[in-house]
């Protein structure tokens, strides 16, 4: 690892997605995958504990999307969002929230 690695979590409900950037991130020596979360009640209350530089997040889950789980983590703790989707309708909403990709 690297001085400075990249604290990571991944959020999706799809156990292939979860999986696949996993094993996509393992790869990478400069990112810790910090936590890996079912849903986004686990999200919130993981971001809740654990401070992370970047959260790899699915939009479109059950109960609470991704919005929702942005919604209610405080602004000064929220990571940089990379956004994980097969839904392109969801494109601008994402930028408003300052999604990297």
């Amino acid at each position: 690892m690297s001085d400075r690695t990249i604290k990571a979590a991944i959020v999706d409900d799809e156990p292939s997605a979860r999986e696949g950037l996993e094993l996509m991130l393992s790869g990478d020596s400069d990112i810790e995958v910090a936590g890996i979360c079912n849903n986004g009640i686990e999200a919130i209350q993981f971001l809740k504990e654990n401070q992370v530089d970047l959260i790899f997040l699915d939009i479109h889950m059950p109960a609470i999307d991704g919005f929702d789980v942005l919604d209610n983590i405080p602004k000064e703790r929220c990571p940089f969002v990379v956004f994980i989707t097969a839904f392109d309708d969801y494109a601008l909403k994402a930028f408003e929230y300052h999604a990297l990709d």
